[in-house]
């Protein structure tokens, strides 16, 4: 794998006409990799963090989410209504999150969790997040055994539990969250980030939901 990857490194400085790096050049690098440099910040979402609980959820709205905002005793209710509203049926996928297990499912007795990756047939899936954008409405999903990416792709209805504490300002807040949980050589397989449910525009420019993973989005935000 080294051999592999120097001899590719070494044709793209042959290309561009560059020797091996060294000298003052190789500690900029390293500097760089060190700290890396923090990217230019959007205005709109420096507010306090209740406001930016405010513009995340408008914005998720904008993009067709649905968001309740509740406390951490109003979580397994919320689903369940949830799922009795939209006619929707109560047997769901539940990523396997420490997180997910604080909150009471057994008081839904209607309701039938399978914790898991995500299958084909699975119809409702819910799982947690590790941020929310509030710039965007944009959920945040790093990989883990506590999260497969499948449950964020198969179901065609996706239940996101979203902390109010989870919530950031803009996209470099989750580049620095990433580095300070997981460590430069241990970051997430897949980070996805999800701007409201799936959708596309190619046909007849006629915007079609589902096209590419589920058509309804609901986000649980929860207080603190």
């Amino acid at each position: 794998m080294s051999a592999d990857r120097s001899q590719i490194l070494n044709g793209i400085r042959r290309s561009l006409q560059r020797g091996e790096l060294a000298g003052d050049g190789l500690k900029d690098v390293q500097s760089r990799l060190a700290q890396p440099p923090r990217g230019p910040t959007v205005a709109r979402a420096q507010l306090a963090p209740a406001d930016k609980v405010a513009l995340f959820c408008q914005w998720a709205e904008f993009n067709n989410a649905s968001v309740a905002r509740v406390s951490a005793a109003d979580v397994p209710g919320e689903v369940t209504g949830f799922l009795a509203r939209n006619n929707l049926p109560a047997n769901v996928a539940m990523a396997p999150s420490p997180l997910l297990e604080g909150y009471d499912w057994a008081s839904q007795k209607m309701l039938s969790i399978r914790r898991g990756r995500g299958e084909g047939d699975d119809q409702v899936s819910i799982t947690g997040a590790f941020a929310g954008i509030a710039e965007t409405g944009t959920l945040v999903m790093a990989s883990g055994p506590d999260h497969p990416v499948s449950l964020n792709l198969l179901p065609d209805t996706h239940v996101v539990v979203l902390r109010e504490a989870d919530i950031v300002g803009g996209y470099e807040d989750v580049w620095g969250r990433l580095r300070e949980r997981y460590g430069k050589d241990r970051m997430p397989r897949t980070v996805n980030t999800i701007t409201g449910p799936s959708r596309t525009g190619d046909i007849e420019q006629t915007i079609e939901l589902g096209a590419h993973g589920p058509r309804r989005m609901h986000i649980l935000v929860v207080r603190e």
